[in-house]
């Protein structure tokens, strides 16, 4: 679980940036919002298959 520590005079609203900032690299929040509903595996599969069709046309130069 990642933690930030709040220096004495630091706002809080600078300790929250950090700690969304942490979150977001390490991907904590993306896979969470990727548990929150269940998918079937066919509907898992075409969204991979997608994902790699639109990273193949990209890396293309399309």
């Amino acid at each position: 679980m990642p933690s930030v520590k709040v220096r004495t005079g630091e706002s809080i609203e600078k300790a929250l940036r950090a700690l969304k900032k942490k979150l977001d690299k390490e991907g904590i929040m993306r896979a969470a919002k990727a548990h929150r509903f269940y998918d079937k595996p066919s509907v898992k599969a075409r969204a991979k298959s997608k994902a790699a069709l639109k990273y193949k046309l990209k890396k293309s130069g399309r």
